[in-house]
């Protein structure tokens, strides 16, 4: 049974950093891409950043390009999402997702397995 369990979200001021933490099992988790996608209240999930199975390829929406970074830990079976400068219109549920593919895609089609989120609200 695949289990994703995010970390790290809570409450942070505009400017702050934060990183968010995904750690997964049930799965050769090196075999697979993750991603993380948000949903704010009122709003569709959305593709924030994911990342190759090996880590060589990431993909950003434009929304965090510049100020968030994807990266994973194999061993650790755990990716994360580092994120700078965080704006107002960065507040919301983060979550982690696995997906069905080796390479990175966009889609939450592509994505089986999803965490249950992490809260992440950023005060102006």
């Amino acid at each position: 049974q695949v289990q994703l369990v995010e970390s790290g979200g809570g409450l942070v001021q505009a400017g702050d950093s934060r990183r968010l933490s995904c750690a997964a099992s049930g799965r050769t988790f090196s075999r697979y891409a993750m991603a993380w996608f948000r949903q704010a209240p009122g709003k569709e999930r959305e593709f924030v950043a994911a990342i190759s199975w090996s880590g060589g390829s990431t993909s950003y929406a434009d929304s965090g390009k510049g100020r968030f970074t994807i990266s994973r830990d194999n061993a650790k079976n755990t990716v994360y999402l580092e994120m700078n400068n965080l704006k107002p219109a960065d507040t919301a549920i983060y979550y982690c997702a696995q997906s069905i593919t080796a390479e990175v895609f966009t889609t939450p089609s592509a994505y089986a397995y999803w965490g249950q989120g992490t809260q992440v609200t950023v005060s102006s």
